[in-house]
Order: C-alpha cells, then sequence, then structure tokens
C-alpha cells in the first residue's frame, strides 16, 4: 500500500491519500478525540501524540497537529497507522455510522433560498475545497446572514477568512441576491 500526502493551505494540517475509498460518501469530522468513538481509523490517529483533529472525504483523511509538534515527527507514525487499519481490514467508521449531506437542517420561510445556497455549496464550494482536504456546509441563514461550518483543514486555516469572505461570499451573493453577508461559526 502506498499513501501519498500533499500540504494544505492550513500549515497545521495534513491530507493523507491511502489510495482507496475512505468513506463511501459524506464527510466525517472529529475536532477533538472525544468525538473519535464511533471511527476505529480515527481513534487509532489520536493514539499518535500531538494530533488534534481528523477529517474523512471520500479518497482522503486530514489529520491537524498541535503547534508545537513538527510533521516530521509524526508523519511516519500517521502513515504507519492508516498503514495498519486498512490492512487490518477493520471498517473507518463503526457499524451505526450514518453518512449525511453536513448541511443542517433549515425549517422556516426561505426554504427555496436555503436550498438555492445548499445547491451552490454542493456543486461550487465543496469540491474545492475537498481538495484542500476540508469541508464547509451549511449551518444557518438568518436575514441575509448566510452561516458556514468549517471542518478539516478549513478549521482554523489563515486563509480560511479571505475564502469565506472574497470567494463563498462573492459568490453566493452573485447567485442569490437575498445574500448580504457570510459568517463561520465555532
Amino acid at each position: 500500500m502506498f499513501i501519498q500526502t500533499e500540504s494544505t493551505p492550513n500549515p497545521a494540517t495534513l491530507k493523507f491519500l491511502p489510495g482507496q475509498a475512505v468513506l463511501e460518501m459524506g464527510t466525517a469530522d472529529f475536532p477533538t478525540s472525544d468525538t473519535a468513538d464511533g471511527s476505529p481509523l480515527a481513534t487509532r490517529l489520536f493514539g499518535v501524540d500531538g494530533v488534534e483533529g481528523v477529517f474523512f472525504g471520500t479518497d482522503f483523511v486530514t489529520v491537524t497537529k498541535a503547534e508545537a509538534v513538527e510533521w516530521d515527527h509524526i508523519k511516519p507514525a500517521l502513515l504507519g497507522a492508516i498503514m495498519e487499519h486498512f490492512q487490518s481490514g477493520q471498517p473507518v467508521m463503526a457499524a451505526d455510522h450514518t453518512p449525511t449531506s453536513g448541511h443542517a437542517a433549515h425549517e422556516g420561510e426561505d426554504g427555496e433560498i436555503v436550498g438555492q445556497i445548499k445547491e451552490l455549496l454542493d456543486s461550487r464550494v465543496r469540491p474545492a475545497v475537498a481538495q484542500d482536504g476540508g469541508d464547509i456546509t451549511f449551518h444557518g441563514f438568518d436575514r441575509g446572514i448566510v452561516y458556514l461550518h468549517m471542518q478539516g483543514a478549513c478549521a482554523g486555516c489563515p486563509s480560511s477568512t479571505l475564502t469565506l469572505k472574497m470567494g463563498i461570499e462573492n459568490l453566493l451573493r452573485h447567485y442569490i441576491p437575498e445574500v448580504t453577508e457570510v459568517r463561520p461559526i465555532a
């Protein structure tokens, strides 16, 4: 098994490409080790000292490290953990994991606008940020403001504010006049 690695715009995050499917569909975010119970692979990765976050896409694993830790020190252990996991035959996610679109549900009068926002995110934004090892999902819409949740490499990325304001906000405002601003949520 050969695992490729790619840097991301976030210097604290590295993208691992195991050359096979990680998730059949959707994404899975584990921002802390406490959230990794539903995934044998995430649990294994959090076993490496210095790992602060794990994120899965359909064909990649993104790992976020602590600021005080150097990639040169933990990258070999992470590659080993990923390789051991896939060779073990264990599932990436526990059997009770149900993949979701990642978008929050929206109830109310703005249903048509929210549908357009989600469609643009799915068709234009999410494929691009997946290339960088992350994901951006819809969290809410209120009086012209779109709230988005950033995951994986996008969470804590120095360029995420620029991506939100110059990229996503401009895109959404262009296609959906009701959108006035885009804000991240924690």
